[in-house]
């Protein structure tokens, strides 16, 4: 026990344990999204059902992953090489060898989900033809329970992979990283359903969202190739477009409730 809580009476095990939770949140807010969009696709008695199915596989994926440490780590060794010469004319026409890791092939292969589901639902959106077609009677067809836990399953991996590499790099203390992904996770929890309204009230936003996904599944394939993007970029770029749209929403308000002589009512302050 001394060694679970030694921890605890060192300042700067606190300010790794601040640091990480940080971070886990911040690299939640992906997975988080992604949960929300696939969850508001189900009917309404499921969707917080399916948010707490979803983010509780994401915590059992990654306490599970934190107890086989080890192997996480040496996911990052390489196990795949392939030639390639690079194009005449580029710096070093020599041919060299690609190398993959696992952790590059998981990567790369959450990145090209995420662009296929984005691109799906985009399509979905914009295509009138496509929205009439999926419509009946009762209204539009809702995804499966199954189908939306096993995509949320898949990305809950490939985030989680992420996430325990991101605290290996940050500190050697288990119960730190433990008490990290907990807290961080359970923060994801309380935010999930007012995440996934908001999103469902302002249909302008879930197509940020979804561009948001792009923009990350475009980042996972970048970083399964080697070429790392700093997450402060991606980051701020996200912030600036929700910001922006923030703006959209407040203009559109304004003129509604400039039409009407009144100010809008709670309902219509969520609405487009």
């Amino acid at each position: 026990m001394e060694n679970v809580f030694g921890w605890t009476s060192d300042p700067a095990a606190w300010a790794a344990l601040v640091t990480l939770i940080v971070m886990e949140v911040v690299l939640g807010i992906d997975n988080l999204v992604f949960i929300s969009i696939l969850s508001n696709k189900l009917p309404e008695a499921q969707r917080s059902r399916a948010r707490r199915v979803g983010i509780s596989l994401a915590l059992v994926l990654r306490l599970g992953l934190l107890s086989t440490l080890a192997f996480i780590v040496s996911l990052t060794q390489p196990v795949l090489s392939i030639p390639w010469t690079p194009p005449v004319g580029a710096d070093g026409h020599a041919s060299v060898d690609l190398n993959f890791s696992w952790r590059d092939l998981i990567l790369i292969a959450g990145g090209l989900f995420l662009l296929w589901k984005a691109t799906t639902e985009i399509h979905e959106k914009v295509d009138v033809r496509s929205a009439h077609s999926v419509m009946d009677v009762k209204g539009p067809v809702t995804a499966g329970f199954a189908a939306a836990i096993v995509q949320i399953l898949l990305l809950d991996l490939v985030f989680s992979v992420d996430s325990i590499l991101t605290a290996v790099g940050m500190t050697d203390h288990l119960p730190i990283m433990i008490t990290a992904v907990i807290v961080a996770v359970s923060l994801m929890m309380l935010a999930a359903d007012p995440l996934a309204k908001f999103i469902h009230d302002n249909p302008t936003v879930v197509m940020l969202a979804l561009g948001f996904l792009l923009m990350i599944g475009a980042v996972l394939i970048a970083d399964g190739f080697g070429m790392h993007v700093p997450k402060g970029y991606i980051y701020t770029a996200m912030a600036f477009s929700a910001g922006v749209e923030a703006l959209n929403m407040a203009s559109r308000r304004a003129a509604r409730a400039a039409g009407t002589g009144e100010a809008p009512s709670e309902t219509e302050a969520g609405e487009p």
